[in-house]
């Protein structure tokens, strides 16, 4: 199956981001078990209903295209290499948020074209906010019964930037030290592409530890808003089911395109 990303699909994904945003509320709002997995990374029964009902609608939609999501990523890349199409899916990206209940997690579904995020939803279940973007249609923002067009905004005097909650490192405050002054911004999950996305931040970089899954819906979500997401250090246009590894390598979201970034980067 070849898709091309349209209006349409869009808000067939986007609801079914919601469907499984309800039944992480369901548990959200009960005493729910934390376990962990071999890395230590929390997880619990609402990432796991989340990847379910994700997996299952996705299946429905589009019959027999692979999906890679982060509760089922035992595919090797002997086999994904073969892909061409596929979707990319955290069906819980923020577990720690989750856990200390701030409500800054999402549902993170996106469809990858030749390593490339076309179609990407990020729906906070708690915040009851989606965003949502894909290749041709643009990018938007649904609060309720409100859906607006969003985009980046040109630089402000004094740049805003965010940054990780609950993973912020000795490499990033290294990097913030010789970026110009700025005011910093702490949020949970791909919210962080979402600030940039909207013109709420202008710059989002991520030199802690990602997997692919915790990046693609947000990317496109920011891309279609007219920002560009670069690798960090050498500022290359980041890509995906590259490599045997699902790790990605430090990034940068870049709002206003022409406020000089990648100058200023390269010299850090």
């Amino acid at each position: 199956m070849n898709l091309t990303p349209s209006a349409r699909l869009l808000d067939d994904v986007i609801a079914l981001a919601r469907s499984a945003g309800d039944r992480i509320l369901d548990i959200y709002e009960s005493d729910f078990a934390v376990t962990h997995k071999d890395d230590d990374s929390p997880l619990t029964q609402a990432d796991l209903a989340s990847h379910q009902a994700i997996v299952a609608g996705l299946e429905r939609l589009t019959p027999g295209l692979p999906v890679l999501s982060e509760e089922g990523a035992d595919t090797p890349y002997a086999v994904r290499r073969g892909w061409s199409q596929y979707w990319l899916v955290d069906p819980l990206d923020g577990t720690k948020e989750f856990i200390k209940r701030n409500g800054e997690f999402t549902v993170n579904i996106a469809l990858i074209d030749a390593g490339e995020p076309v179609l990407g939803v990020v729906y906070a279940p708690v915040l009851n906010v989606s965003y949502a973007g894909a290749r041709g249609v643009g990018a938007l923002r649904i609060q309720g019964t409100t859906r607006e067009p969003i985009r980046t905004r040109g630089c402000a005097d004094i740049p805003a930037f965010v940054v990780s909650r609950s993973h912020k490192d000795a490499a990033l405050e290294v990097l913030l030290a010789k970026l110009p002054a700025h005011e910093a911004v702490s949020k949970g999950s791909s919210l962080k592409f979402c600030l940039v996305a909207t013109g709420e931040a202008d710059l989002y970089p991520r030199t802690g530890p990602t997997s692919e899954w915790d990046t693609a819906a947000g990317q496109c979500v920011a891309e279609c808003a007219g920002a560009e997401v670069l690798t960090l250090p050498d500022l290359q246009p980041l890509r995906y089911n590259q490599k045997d590894s699902l790790l990605n390598p430090g990034f940068v979201v870049i709002g206003d395109r022409k406020a000089g970034w990648r100058e200023r980067l390269a010299r850090s």
